[in-house]
């Protein structure tokens, strides 16, 4: 495969407005994701809604493009900066990873490469629950995949916020995703389906899609900077 990984990016976040210029011991939130995502060693650009966002990026090195602010969701960003970047598809794989997670192991970007190459048309990833209350908290994702006893890998057969019943681990669902290239495209292409809305998933219109999606499990999820406490813990790491 011949994969590129692109971080979405935008200034507009709800709780946390303007977070990929955020200072984290002295480099903006973007760039850090940036610097762990070039670590995998795999091509890197960053998708940005926002011209402040694109210059930063560039100015560091990086390569950056703009894209429309009122696109709906990270993947419509992605593949719109790859109708940019790639125009002629010599790419048919791309992780989407995170701009919001500045220290995600250079690792988690080619895991999703290898769970492409192993067939399905979506990679992504889970961690164990860290806690006994994410089984209740709706704001943890939880994934529901089909992992015989021992493996690490598995197929996702569904996503919810809800309580899982019966005895078994929690996977929490860590939002980073690899894409076969037409599966991407299929993706964007489609509406929001019922459960996504019902659920505000959006992997759940993968399923509906009838999109194949294996998951792994890694040892942690990366820390995710959603809001200001997730910001001030980001700070005490490089403090």
């Amino acid at each position: 495969m011949n994969p590129i990984v692109v971080i979405p990016a935008r200034m507009a976040a709800t709780r946390l407005p303007g977070k990929p210029l955020a200072d984290i011991g002295g480099r903006a939130m973007i760039l850090r994701a940036w610097d762990r995502a070039c670590a995998s060693g795999l091509r890197v650009a960053v998708a940005a809604g926002d011209q402040e966002i694109v210059d930063l990026v560039r100015a560091a090195g990086g390569e950056a493009v703009w894209t429309d602010p009122a696109l709906p969701s990270g993947s419509d960003r992605v593949r719109a900066a790859l109708e940019t970047l790639d125009p002629d598809r010599r790419h048919d794989a791309v992780v989407n990873l995170q701009g919001d997670m500045p220290f995600a192991d250079p690792a988690t970007s080619t895991l999703c490469v290898e769970l492409l190459a192993e067939g399905g048309d979506i990679a992504t990833l889970v961690a164990a629950e860290a806690d006994p209350s994410d089984r209740t908290n709706p704001d943890v994702v939880k994934a529901v995949l089909a992992l015989p006893d021992g493996a690490d890998r598995g197929r996702a057969l569904y996503f919810t916020r809800s309580t899982l019943y019966g005895e078994g681990p929690v996977w929490r669902h860590i939002g980073v995703y690899g894409y076969r290239r037409d599966a991407l495209d299929r993706f964007c292409a489609a509406p929001p389906s019922p459960l996504e809305r019902r659920e505000k998933l959006e992997q759940l219109r993968a399923l509906e899609l009838g999109l194949t999606i294996r998951a792994a499990v890694v040892a942690e999820a990366p820390l995710s900077v959603d809001n200001p406490a997730d910001l001030d813990a980001a700070r005490l790491k490089v403090a």
